[in-house]
Parts: structure tokens; sequence; C-alpha cells
């Protein structure tokens, strides 16, 4: 079976890269130099009318993963604006202060989004024992982990990665997100099989990236080869 592309967009250009590009499946956010946002109502609404599934940032303040008991009333009010739109599903991270996954707090989030898939971002990355992470997350009813193995990108993590997937061993799905791009897909699924892959296909535009449809068309067509 060929991997599938996600693509995580912030703005309306991206939602229509998605679609021109015929992205797989949307990872919706706000303010995606900050490592990705929970998104607006108006974007929300207007990725709920396009034909792509959607998984929706549930993250609603920057820098750490550490977060309180106003954080999580807020994040189960935007799983119900998500759950609202009828999207695939939502996606979260929370950990503690000394650098674990905070499960209590994750097993919240999840029994509030039963019905719904739920995809664990990147916090994983920012813990001492990502591979460890694979049970846990199995455990706590996540169905995909988004991941870098840990380091800055994917080529980077990348053995990390597979044993991650090697760990997983079907119960979970392994997304390998973080500069991936059309020239180092072949390598990434060389040896080892990912069903999806994660990126923000952007380019540098006018001193700023934006989703780049021809992008997504140059990965699928890698993925394909």
């Amino acid at each position: 079976m060929k991997s599938k592309l996600e693509v995580c967009i912030d703005s309306i250009s991206g939602l229509e890269a998605c679609i021109n590009g015929k992205a797989d499946r949307i990872e919706l956010c706000s303010s995606l130099e900050l490592g990705g946002l929970t998104p607006s109502d108006e974007l929300m609404k207007l990725a709920s009318e396009v034909n792509i599934p959607c998984r929706v940032m549930i993250r609603p303040k920057k820098g750490s993963f550490e977060y309180s008991s106003g954080d999580l009333h807020q994040m189960f009010d935007d799983i119900d604006k998500a759950r609202s739109y009828n999207f695939d599903g939502v996606v979260f991270g929370a950990t503690l202060l000394n650098g674990e996954l905070d499960q209590e707090f994750l097993g919240q989030l999840i029994r509030y989004s039963d019905g719904i898939k739920k995809t664990l971002h990147r916090a994983v990355d920012t813990i001492p024992k990502t591979i460890e992470a694979v049970e846990i997350a199995i455990n706590l009813g996540f169905d995909t982990i988004l991941s870098s193995g840990g380091y800055e990108t994917v080529m980077e993590g990348l053995a990390v990665l597979k044993e991650m997937q090697q760990r997983a061993s079907g119960r979970i799905e392994i997304m390998p997100g973080s500069g991936i791009n059309p020239q180092n897909i072949s390598e990434i699924l060389s040896d080892c099989h990912f069903a999806w892959l994660h990126s923000s296909c952007s380019i540098h535009r006018q001193n700023r990236k934006i989703t780049d449809s021809q992008t997504i068309k140059e990965i699928k067509t890698a993925i394909n080869v």
C-alpha cells in the first residue's frame, strides 16, 4: 500500500493548496510558525466544506506542552467545535515538568474526544524516551503518533522512527513529520514503510512561508515512484 500525505496548514491559501495539490489529509492549525495552535472557527468552517479528511490541532497556547485545568477546559471546548464540524479527528499532546508525557491529562482529553480519531503530536519529541512513548500512546487510545524521532528533522531521527514503527507492530500509526520534502521521500521509505507522512509542503515567498500545491504534488509523485 502506498503511503499517504497529511499537510499541516494555517490559512485559507493553505486550504486551497491542499485542494489543488490533492492532499490526502489536512492537519488544521493556526500559527504554524509557533508549531501550530488551535485554528479559528472561520478556518474550521471553511475546512469542513472541503472534501478532504481533516484533523484539528487542539493546542490553546504557545510554548511548552504543560497545561493547567483552565487549559483543559479550553481544550474540551475546542474538541467540541471540531466535533461539531464532523472532522476526522483531533491532534494534541501534553507533558509534565519532569519531561514525561502527562498521562492523566491526556487520558482526560482522550475520554472527552471519544468517537473521533486522535493523533499524539510532536510533544512526544520533547521527552527523553520517545520510543517508550509508543506503548503509552497505544494504552491511552491514540491511533497515530506524529514524530520526528525526537530530533529536529525526520532525517536525523529516522533510525528512531524505524524503531518506533517496529515497536508499534501495526497497533498504531507512526507518522514521520518535520523536514519532509520531495528529495528525501525515497530514503525515508527505503527500508521501512510508513502509511502516513506529514509535511508543511511550504516554500518561501515574500519573506514568509506558504503552503505550495506544487510541492504537495511532487511529494505525492515521489511517494508513488
